[in-house]
């Protein structure tokens, strides 16, 4: 029924924003990488999903579409309801969610707090093929350009010679400390450690 909403924070902390738009005073139950993204705001843009039942009517909100589609993705899983996927989207961004599920990571989605290794499995199967879809719309609105950066330089290396897990330690290593670092910083410092 709501797309988005669009106005002022009035009140923000790590579970829910007030966001005041035309005189009303909206609750919308948020992530912890939403609230990260908002806190040092005083306004928001939120992508809005009504969960609306017999004995609740809440909103949940996201920085952008693809973040809601994920959201809507999780939650069609069986076992899996609005509180779960917000606390999965509290403790993975939505790449890392894409990411565990396009390669079949059941421990990182298993880690998450409250999801078992038979949820995380069904979830990898389930959306599986659904993710593929979002991921090429999607980007990490969070971490975007270390995103990117760390992709090419994961390029770079493979094309290298270097193998794919073996590069991906090693781009981890590095950008744990500074996660701003160019390609050429990533490419260089990476193959420092991989010498």
């Amino acid at each position: 029924m709501f797309e988005y909403i669009n106005g002022k924070i009035a009140e923000l902390n790590g579970s829910y924003a007030i966001i005041e738009a035309a005189g009303i005073g909206y609750f919308i139950k948020i992530s912890l990488n939403t609230y990260s993204f908002l806190k040092d705001k005083t306004e928001a843009k939120l992508y809005l999903h009504q969960v609306l039942r017999e004995d609740t009517n809440d909103l949940y909100g996201f920085i952008d579409k693809p973040g809601r589609e994920i959201f809507r993705l999780l939650i069609s899983v069986s076992g899996i309801g609005a509180n779960t996927a917000r606390v999965m989207l509290s403790s993975l961004t939505t790449a890392e969610i894409q990411k565990a599920i396009l390669e079949n990571d059941v421990n990182t989605i298993k880690s998450i707090k409250g999801i078992g290794i038979k949820t995380a499995q069904r979830v990898i199967v389930d959306l599986r093929d659904k993710i593929g879809k979002v991921a090429a719309d999607a980007t990490d609105i969070f971490d975007t350009s270390s995103n990117t950066n760390k992709d090419e330089a994961l390029s770079a290396l493979v094309m290298l010679g270097f193998t794919k897990k073996l590069a991906e330690k090693a781009i981890d290593k590095v950008t744990k400390s500074d996660n701003n670092l160019s390609v050429e910083d990533i490419i260089k410092k990476s193959l420092k450690t991989l010498s």
